[in-house]
């Protein structure tokens, strides 16, 4: 098994870039959506998310509506401070028991981590960080994900810098161009992965 830490920014196309690295046939542990499994009714941290914030981050559903607690989160620091304690010692342990399923495999495997900077991770054979300039990042929030400017940038703000990121980078994958690019430099990552067994 060759396991990758996979991180960067919001806005950055990390998500993009892992999709094209399981066109290659590398398993990807998304921390983002085992976040969401967990918070789903009935998983281990929804009912504690409940007591954290109270019922209004309830939807109609019965599913966390995850708008109202990224406000929540974004606007008090103790409160965010807090939902990571609970979060991120069971995540965790679940992409810990995912890794361990491919263990004694020939294996890529990604651990997709936005957080990675902030939640370092023992036993990586190599970090990769998709990079962007914070503008270009912003842009493509308003953009693609319907985001007010003054949002992506707060968010932006509240992540790991981007030369925090670039600083535990083994592969950097800059993003700034088109599609075409970002392929031949996948391309590229992909060979410095394959080169790590």
């Amino acid at each position: 098994m060759i396991l990758i830490g996979l991180t960067g920014g919001i806005g950055s196309g990390k998500s993009e870039v892992a999709r094209r690295l399981t066109e290659r046939g590398a398993e990807i542990i998304d921390a983002d959506l085992i976040v969401r499994e967990l918070q789903q009714p009935g998983a281990e941290i929804y009912e504690k998310m409940i007591e954290l914030f109270g019922s209004e981050v309830v939807a109609a559903d019965k599913s966390l509506d995850r708008t109202a607690i990224a406000k929540k989160v974004f606007t008090d620091e103790s409160l965010l401070k807090t939902l990571n304690q609970l979060v991120h010692p069971v995540v965790k342990r679940v992409m810990n028991e995912r890794v361990e399923s491919f263990r004694d495999t020939e294996k890529v495997v990604i651990l997709d981590i936005p957080l990675l900077v902030e939640n370092p991770r023992e036993g990586l054979d190599g970090v990769l960080v998709v990079d962007l300039d914070a503008e270009i990042a912003v842009k493509r929030l308003v953009e693609q994900r319907n985001m007010s400017a003054d949002d992506a940038r707060a968010r932006i703000a509240k992540q790991a810098t981007r030369e925090q990121r670039l600083a535990i980078a083994n592969h950097v994958i800059d993003n700034s161009g088109d599609r075409n690019a970002l392929s031949q430099k996948i391309e590229i990552a992909w060979s410095w992965i394959k080169s790590l067994k």
